[in-house]
């Protein structure tokens, strides 16, 4: 069985549903056979991120797209570190 895959724009549907609209969160998940964890972390989501909670598939919201590129500048910053170290000891074994 494959997994389903869904629009921003219906999750975004399914949310209004339930907040705008009052449907309960087992109602609509019976209604769409879509399990009632994945439309509670739809809205969860929702409540997070706003109309930017569902950025599709392979983007990451502007938050998590910022603290990916800090931890690898991050790690870059600490490979160079390791080479800077392992050059000063280079150098200072050369001088004595």
């Amino acid at each position: 069985m494959s997994k389903r895959e869904f629009t921003p724009e219906y999750k975004r549907e399914i949310v209004k549903l339930i907040t705008e609209r009052g449907k309960k969160v087992t109602d609509v998940a019976k209604d769409i056979e879509v399990s009632t964890t994945s439309i509670r972390r739809w809205l969860k989501d929702y409540g997070i991120h706003g109309h930017d909670a569902f950025p599709g598939k392979g983007n990451l919201h502007q938050d998590d797209a910022e603290i990916k590129e800090l931890r690898k500048k991050n790690k870059d910053l600490e490979e160079e570190n390791e080479i800077l170290k392992k050059a000063m000891a280079i150098f200072s074994r050369s001088t004595k």
